[in-house]
């Protein structure tokens, strides 16, 4: 009980862990960044899409359904200015199967919701250019 105490009053005073940590992973938050473009990427915030992003945040990046909402106001306010050239530009030095899950994830957002749209194969096709990977090891699994 009193360590909860202690949790929710640092809280307060540092803000959420969930947040300190994509501010401290510039990696983190271009991925995020990434991911929440590829759900805007047909024109349209589909609930599927998002339910795949914060499942993929909360499975890969350990940030919990309860702290999604101050991690996209945090990005909202500190990364507008990130384009998806200079995110996607992070990942180029990163081992191949760091890009490969990247590239998935990605993937897994498009394919969320009822039919891919121009836009969301036009980002991963990007993607997988600039982080020079092959569609087959993507989209079968085969890294």
């Amino acid at each position: 009980m009193a360590l909860e105490v202690f949790s929710r009053i640092r809280e307060l005073f540092e803000g959420d862990p969930a947040v300190r940590k994509v501010a401290d992973d510039p990696a983190l938050s271009a991925e995020i960044l990434l991911l929440f473009r590829m759900v805007l990427a047909d024109g349209a915030v589909e609930q599927a899409e998002l339910d795949t992003l914060k499942r993929i945040c909360a499975e890969a990046f350990g940030i919990g359904e309860d702290s999604f909402g101050e991690v996209m106001r945090y990005l909202h306010d500190y990364g507008y200015e990130t384009t998806t050239s200079q995110a996607l530009a992070i990942f180029r030095g990163y081992p191949r199967e760091r890009r490969v899950q990247l590239a998935r994830h990605l993937a897994e957002i498009a394919k969320a919701d009822s039919g891919l749209h121009q836009h969301e194969v036009r980002l991963l096709a990007r993607t997988l250019e600039v982080l020079k990977l092959d569609p087959h090891e993507v989209l079968t699994g085969n890294a």
